[in-house]
This record gives structure tokens, sequence and C-alpha cells, in this order.
């Protein structure tokens, strides 16, 4: 097997890593605790089980149930999209392909929660009640997937803003 193709085995790995914790984890969560009940970890953490019918911070998770394939369809072509990406990325680019793969493993990790159960099991629930200010109110909880596009999309910013090609090199 050329060597290229080893790397693009790695990233979808660590994406099916990134799946099966995300999905290990909701489903503890949604056996040992009742829809909106919380159980108390840290002071600043708790697992609270949420259904978020919504994108990111519940956005459009009012919106009547077309949102539901609207983001089946959005994630479907958005991983498609970034398999293709994966794919042509060249040897140089590893932490670029590592930022992809993190983003693959959480979208497909919410998108199987919203084809099978039709909403996104959300459970960690950070505190930011330290903060003088509150965007959100309550603060929204999230999951393993959505952490890992949140940490690749840090590392999408970090390889357009400050590494070219020999910075991108392992």
């Amino acid at each position: 097997m050329p060597d290229e193709k080893i790397g693009i085995l790695r990233g979808l790995v660590l994406s099916f890593i990134i799946i099966i914790l995300d999905q290990i984890t909701k489903t503890y969560a949604a056996q040992e605790l009742m829809l909106g009940e919380s159980l108390p970890v840290f002071s600043w953490l708790n697992i609270t089980l949420l259904h978020n019918t919504g994108a990111a911070f519940s956005f459009l998770s009012e919106a009547g149930g077309w949102q539901r394939l609207f983001f089946i369809v959005l994630a479907s072509v958005v991983s498609l999209f970034i398999l293709v990406w994966m794919y042509s990325l060249t040897e140089k680019k590893k932490w670029l392909f590592f930022a992809l793969a993190f983003v693959l493993g959480g979208a497909l990790g919410n998108l199987w929660d919203r084809v099978i159960l039709g909403y996104v099991i959300d459970f960690i629930d950070v505190s930011l009640s330290f903060l003088p200010w509150r965007i959100f109110n309550p603060w929204p909880a999230f999951n393993i997937a959505d952490s890992a596009i949140f940490i690749g999309a840090v590392m999408l910013i970090i390889d357009a803003i400050w590494l070219d090609d020999s910075e991108n090199e392992s």
C-alpha cells in the first residue's frame, strides 16, 4: 500500500475512534439519566442529558422539524467534502489532515444521532458562572462530537493563519 494511502487510513481511524467514543458516552448518558436530569461532577461541570434538534448552541432547535433533514444533508455533504479534501492532501499537510479528521469524526458522530434518533444527545454541561457576563443563559450542553469539531476547527484556523507547508511537516 502506498504511503499516502496509509495516511488516509490513520485519519479515518482517528475519525472512527472519535465516533466510537462519542456514541459510547452518549449511550451512557442516555442510560443513566432522565431527559433534563443533571449529575454534578465538579462545581463547574455537570452531566446533563439533553436532546438537541438544532445545531450548535441549539440553533434552529425550534424550527418545526424541517431542520433534521437539512442538518442530515448538510453533514453528509460536508463529510464527503472533507473525505475528498483529506484524500487530496500531500504528506506535508499532516496538521491540516488531522484537523479534518477531527471535524469528520465529530460530524459523523452527530450525523448518526440525527439519522437514528432525530436529535443529537448532548450531556457535557460546563458552567461558566464564574464569568462576569453570560452570552448564553443557560450555557448549552455539548458532547464528544461537538468537542472534536471544535478542536478540528481551531486546528484549521491555526493552519490557515500560522502554518506554512514547512511547519506542517512532522
